[in-house]
């Protein structure tokens, strides 16, 4: 497994692999920016961050 991560690295620390990187880091950021993806970010965030809990009205609630 290190030898795949040492390739992975490798690749990271290469032009073209700066390049890959620079090019998703730059897509992701325009996918970020759009208001509608924006809020399934932060809708998917907060759901990932509330954990168990909540407000109550889930599934698994009983009242």
């Amino acid at each position: 497994m290190a030898s795949l991560m040492n390739k992975v690295m490798q690749f990271a620390n290469s032009p073209k692999g700066k390049q890959v990187i620079r090019q998703a880091t730059e897509k992701a950021q325009q996918l970020a920016s759009d208001p509608k993806n924006r809020a399934k970010i932060d809708d998917v965030r907060r759901r990932l961050q509330g954990g168990r809990g909540g407000s109550g009205t889930g599934p698994g609630t009983t009242r």
